[in-house]
């Protein structure tokens, strides 16, 4: 145990660089070489956390809509909710690791997402789990910035290759692993076992983050926090996808519903003009002034929103449309991870071979052709064809997605990036949030035009929202048309 002690203090003194490197110290250079591992490991915890969390939650929808006695359309708020808590605090993730130390904000994240995880675990009712799913928003805003930031700061430039292929293997595992298992758990135990097996995950990620993280914390206090902004920007987000939330469930009067929403985007227009005459504002959108980062921003919004809606939808017409069990529902869903993991080897050669923009924008055509042509999926469609039509969707998808993300920074300064990062990941978690919104009032205005129950949706309810979202993700050529077609030559 002692011998255990040791070796795990060397190794996070390695991480800080106070154990001499030196040719004749072979076991500096293991420490080393264990740490650029484990290390990527340990800050992609949250990702795991957060993928597995939310791709096995939408698997269990109809489950627990009926142990909650809800419609499970209304269940959509439960996914909301957590997205835009995650979008609102992301901002202040920054500013707290540098007031606080980056290790201590990362720990507090961590089991401030596992405790909304075991609440959630035992939520009574659609009102409570809405509630914890936020305070599981507040951890994740923290949690996965802040991992980023420890990596970037603990990790030598010449290692961060390999780390960065530790860092997302993770992330891969949760989103392949997250259908299969929300419909194991479904189908064995309670869907209430989705968020409880969270908290031991957490608590290993608090202990391995203790011992083999250095604290990097030099008590310098950060620039001012931008307050006035935070909350600006905080009620426009809420106001806008607030207001649209309950106006399609019918929560307020139209006419109050369209006064929120109004409200919202006015604070984000106030925003807007205010970040321009402060110094540290807490989002810069200055970077939008780049052409190459605007189309990520805007086109990559459009994407994201089909992004968002078709995890939330494929479950629910599966399972309440054709009679899957939640477990048959997984098998299929678990297509579109699949295919993003098999985007790897072939995006670099094909950016090569034909550059940026037109790499995007033939990702974005057959992603809003495939988010369409599951509009005409049917019961007797064989599995086999529905499932490669997904994976072809997931593939073509991520496909664009590395693409925005590797030419929609390569201007930005870096003195810039980490602005840029923050505004990039709250427009996603924002888009993913309007795109949940948007499928679920697609699929109830159909229901309703169709006379269909609640609860007892046809697939003729789930047609025209797959279609709405496929040509909301056309959309993003807009932006990328506007692009030099040569753009990002030096890259490749």
């Amino acid at each position: 145990m002692r011998q255990l002690i040791s070796n795990c203090n060397r190794l996070a003194a390695a991480g800080s660089g106070s154990v001499p490197a030196t040719i004749d110290d072979p076991f500096h250079a293991s420490i080393m070489a264990s740490h650029n591992r484990l290390v990527p490991l340990i800050v992609a915890l949250p990702l795991f956390l957060q993928n597995i969390d939310s791709s096995a939650m939408a698997t269990a929808l109809p489950t627990i809509a009926r142990s909650l006695n809800v419609e499970v359309l209304h269940l959509n708020l439960a996914i909301t909710s957590y997205l835009l808590s995650l979008a609102v605090f992301l901002p202040l993730s920054g500013w707290l690791a540098s007031r606080f130390g980056a290790k201590r904000v990362f720990c507090c994240a961590i089991a401030c997402f596992a405790t909304g995880s075991a609440l959630c675990g035992i939520a009574d009712s659609l009102t409570s789990l809405v509630l914890f799913r936020m305070l599981q928003g507040f951890g994740g805003a923290m949690m996965v910035p802040v991992g980023r930031l420890i990596l970037i700061r603990r990790i030598e430039p010449s290692a961060m290759v390999a780390a960065m292929v530790w860092y997302t293997l993770p992330a891969a595992v949760g989103r392949l692993s997250g259908p299969l298992f929300g419909g194991l758990i479904v189908t064995w135990v309670s869907w209430r076992w989705i968020f409880l097996v969270g908290v031991p995950f957490g608590l290993v990620g608090i202990v391995l983050a203790m011992l083999f993280i250095e604290d990097d914390f030099d008590g310098t206090p950060p620039p001012a926090f931008d307050l006035k902004g935070f909350v600006l920007l905080a009620l426009g987000l809420v106001g806008l996808l607030g207001g649209l939330e309950t106006a399609s469930k019918g929560l307020l009067p139209v006419w109050a519903a369209g006064l929120m929403a109004a409200g919202g985007a006015l604070c984000v227009c106030i925003y807007a003009l205010r970040s321009r005459r402060v110094d540290n504002p807490i989002v810069n959108l200055s970077n939008l002034r780049f052409a190459t980062y605007r189309a990520a921003i805007l086109g990559g919004s459009a994407l994201f929103v089909a992004v968002g809606a078709a995890p939330f939808l494929l479950p629910l017409m599966f399972q309440l449309a054709f009679g899957l069990s939640p477990l048959d529902s997984g098998l299929l869903t678990i297509a579109t991870a699949l295919g993003s993991l098999a985007t790897r080897p072939i995006v670099a050669p094909a950016i090569r071979r034909f550059g940026f923009r037109p790499v995007m924008m033939g990702a974005a055509t057959l992603s809003g052709l495939c988010y369409m042509s599951y509009a005409l999926f049917r019961p007797d469609t064989p599995h086999a064809l529905m499932f490669a039509a997904m994976l072809f969707g997931g593939l073509v998808n991520a496909m664009g997605m590395v693409t925005l993300q590797t030419l929609g920074f390569s201007d930005v300064p870096k003195p810039l990036m980490s602005h840029a990062t923050a505004l990039s990941i709250m427009a996603q978690q924002v888009s993913v949030s309007f795109g949940v919104v948007l499928g679920a009032s697609l699929v109830g205005a159909a229901a309703w035009l169709h006379g269909s129950a609640p609860g007892h949706l046809t697939v003729n309810d789930f047609s025209p929202a797959f279609v709405g979202i496929g040509m909301v993700a056309l959309l993003s050529l807009l932006c990328f048309m506007q692009l030099d077609k040569d753009e990002g030559s030096k890259m490749r």
